[in-house]
């Protein structure tokens, strides 16, 4: 399971932990993941999707799950919030004919 988030794209990066005497050795900064159940208001489903505390806290912001998905970029999603962000997509286009 890779440690990247599936709404925003965010994932590891590389540092330096660095000593008293200044020596330099690689590590790792993981982002904080959760795995949570988000609710789709368009779709009325729930789905659940691993994604950062940061991402969690945007979905408050931009008022929900579609708000966020529709908005953004394809190259930032994962498979499955690509799926997600086309049926929803063709819901809300077909509730906006009727």
């Amino acid at each position: 399971m890779s440690r990247r988030c599936e709404l925003t794209g965010i994932g590891p990066i590389v540092g330096h932990n660095v000593s008293h005497s200044n020596i330099k050795t690689k590590r790792r900064f993981l982002p904080s993941l959760k795995t949570v159940k988000v609710t789709s208001d368009a779709l009325g489903q729930t789905f659940s999707l691993r994604i950062s505390n940061a991402a969690l806290r945007t979905l408050d912001y931009k008022g929900g799950l579609d708000a966020f998905i529709v908005k953004a970029r394809d190259e930032q999603l994962s498979m499955a919030a690509q799926r997600i962000k086309r049926q929803v997509r063709a819901k809300l286009a077909e509730q906006a004919a009727a």
